[in-house]
């Protein structure tokens, strides 16, 4: 039961990223809509005998008019919509990278536009379909006929709304700052504010809290299917874990891509790991054909990255973009800076170590997010200068251990040195893994 409840967000995620769900869900909407008016209209009830003074106005001929009128205008307007988000997204992809094509596609204003275009024009044909006789003998569903063309006033100004949208959209400050938004999320989602209560005290370094018999008898659950992992449910696992009596080695992180047959994580003792047991391991990793910036704090910072990269790229040559990057990235690694990392153990409420992971420190996100744009903007005397305040004021609300990695290497980027030797200091602020 668990499984399916964890299914429904990651499925409800599917639909709200794809571009056609809510206009099929306004298309559907409005087909219902045309049917219930038109049965409204056909009541003989004695409330209704208003309607027959507003037939004289909309008689079969001006109603059929009407309906075809707005009908083949909307579908118009439809086709010139869809070309210009097509158009916009062509543009997002070869100027801000790929990966922002998914911000696109979830835009709810884009997604409303096409829906109440594609909505009207569904309504009128049903309604159109209802118009029957002419001269003396004759039904027209004047309330149906009177709510197509008050659809129709509907959709030209959503037809405005929709160019102030997709001209705003566009605009760098706009897209970074939704990008930083989705940052902060990530990051009270993965590192809430009051920190996690998993690890009762310090946690020992993995190769000494492990069982020294780990290697030897232990199991290993691998991937059914290939593709990034976008979740690791970590409750999930203690639980199986301590429901089982075992102690669990995470082998991936959020954000790996892992083959199919890959290892997800070992699990020991050997003879307790049943069949059973492993798909409810297994099932704790949610996996998908992209990265998602959901609980992935290392791609929501890597976007705003790739753009800073772009604008600093000899074909580009725009400085300025890598400045209001640096001020984004500054924003959400301050934030960052503050909250609590997990050591990377969780035990159970026995004091009986249960699962172990590869823990992602703040010194190795900033860093490695600091060193990709130095990389790029070594030469740039504003991006440096920028780059240089930026990790000056991340490094204060850091621990003592992370501070010390992240001025070594902005000592290193303010002396200048290639970017090569970026990868040395880099290093320095990963954790040791197994």
């Amino acid at each position: 039961m668990r499984g399916h409840l964890e299914f429904v967000p990651r499925t409800w995620d599917r639909l709200h990223s794809s571009f056609w769900f809510l206009p099929s869900v306004m298309a559907i909407s409005a087909m219902a809509t045309a049917i219930l008016l038109i049965l409204l209209d056909s009541l003989e009830a004695a409330w209704l005998g208003w309607i027959d003074e507003w037939t004289y106005a909309f008689g079969p001929e001006s109603a059929r008019a009407i309906l075809s009128a707005i009908a083949g205008s909307m579908i118009t307007v439809a086709g010139v919509t869809f070309s210009m988000t097509m158009l916009t997204l062509q543009l997002a992809s070869s100027q801000f990278g790929p990966r922002m094509l998914r911000n696109f596609m979830r835009d709810r204003g884009n997604q409303l536009v096409l829906g109440t275009f594609l909505s009207t024009f569904v309504y009128c044909p049903l309604v159109l379909a209802s118009v029957r006789g002419s001269g003396d003998s004759y039904f027209v569903p004047v309330i149906a006929v009177t709510f197509g063309m008050i659809l129709a006033v509907a959709s030209l100004a959503t037809l405005i709304y929709f160019i102030h949208h997709i001209a705003t959209s566009i605009r760098i400050e706009t897209i970074l700052a939704k990008l930083a938004v989705e940052a902060r999320k990530t990051a009270e989602r993965v590192f809430p504010e009051h920190g996690h209560t998993s690890v009762p005290f310090p946690g020992k370094p993995m190769a000494e809290a492990l069982p020294p018999a780990f290697d030897d008898d232990s199991r290993s659950v691998v991937a059914s299917v290939g593709g990034y992992i976008q979740s690791i449910n970590l409750d999930r696992l203690r639980r199986v874990a301590s429901d089982n009596d075992l102690v669990v080695r995470v082998e991936t992180r959020v954000g790996d891509f892992v083959p199919g047959s890959g290892s997800l994580v070992v699990s020991f003792p050997y003879g307790r790991v049943s069949d059973a047991v492993a798909d409810d391991l297994s099932n704790a990793f949610s996996f998908g054909q992209e990265r998602t910036p959901d609980h992935d704090i290392e791609f929501s910072l890597r976007r705003i990255v790739e753009i800073a990269q772009r604008a600093l790229s000899p074909g580009v040559n725009d400085p300025t973009t890598a400045l209001y990057c640096l001020d984004r990235l500054g924003e959400v690694l301050g934030i960052l800076a503050g909250r609590h990392f997990p050591s990377g153990q969780i035990w159970d409420q026995d004091m009986k170590l249960r699962v172990v992971f590869d823990p992602v420190t703040f010194a190795e996100l900033a860093c490695s997010t600091f060193a990709a744009i130095a990389r790029y903007g070594n030469r740039d005397a504003d991006v440096v200068g920028r780059l240089l305040d930026v990790m000056e004021r991340c490094s204060r609300s850091a621990p003592a251990s992370d501070r010390e990695k992240i001025m070594r290497l902005r000592e290193a980027i303010r002396a200048g040195i290639a970017a090569s030797d970026f990868e040395d200091v880099i290093k320095a602020t990963q954790p040791a893994r197994s």
